[in-house]
């Protein structure tokens, strides 16, 4: 973002930063950024608060006045927050014992991923693979880390591997979020999902066996999260 705003501000066009790296910030020196010391995906600071976050706004906007950049504003809050803590999410009970336990366990996530599909309205599942396919998507990771398929034999949803695990990801997340009694901190449903589920430690058993697989997965580095390697 930085580095655009330089690009727009040659252009004619002034612009602001919202900054959560001050490091980074200082290094690319943005025309002008406000600097807000919040956990990292939370730029506006407060989930579910539009009146904090249209005081940050309205701090970054102020910044527009500067015209002598590069020049890095202070938010003056500072907020922390439990961000890497696993969500105390109870997942389901397992149902069927003939299943695999990731199979087993995303069917019986279902009727919580319902519950947040229904109270938000829409779902960010469904780019490559639709929410009634999820455990079918879930089991070509299993092919390959517990069977010993090799990636690419495997027929990916819109042959797009990385697509497909967002997806199941987000099953996840928005699962969690009808479990949990509030407001999650930044990146604890990551957390929970890669840490606490039957999927994540599917995913890393996953990694391992595609790390020794000819030709290997250029996307390997993405497949967890910089924190959870």
């Amino acid at each position: 973002m930085s580095t655009l705003c330089h690009v727009f501000n040659d252009a004619g066009i002034a612009t602001v930063a919202i900054v959560s790296v001050r490091q980074q910030a200082e290094a690319i020196a943005p025309p002008r950024a406000l600097f807000c010391d919040f956990p990292l995906g939370r730029p506006l600071g407060k989930p579910g608060d539009p009146s904090y976050q249209r005081r940050v706004l309205d701090a970054a906007f102020s910044v527009l006045e500067h015209t002598d950049g590069p020049v890095i504003a202070d938010f003056p809050d500072v907020i922390t927050d439990a961000a890497d803590s696993p969500l105390a999410c109870p997942l389901p009970p397992r149902h069927d014992p003939d299943a695999h336990p990731a199979l087993d366990e995303a069917r019986g996530l279902r009727p919580t991923w319902q519950r947040t599909r229904t109270a938000n309205g829409s779902t960010q599942v469904g780019r490559v693979v639709e929410p009634d396919a999820i455990p079918d998507a879930i089991a070509l990771f299993v092919a390959v880390a517990d069977d010993g398929a090799h990636w690419k034999s495997v027929a990916w949803p819109g042959n797009d591997l990385m697509t497909t695990l967002m997806d199941i990801r987000l099953y996840y997340e928005e699962a969690a979020l009808a479990l949990t009694d509030h407001v999650p901190a930044a990146r604890q449903a990551d957390a929970w999902f890669y840490r606490s589920t039957e999927m994540g430690m599917l995913l890393r058993r996953f990694k391992e066996q595609v790390e020794s697989q000819d030709p290997p997965f250029k996307g390997i580095a993405y497949l967890l999260p910089q924190h959870e390697q």
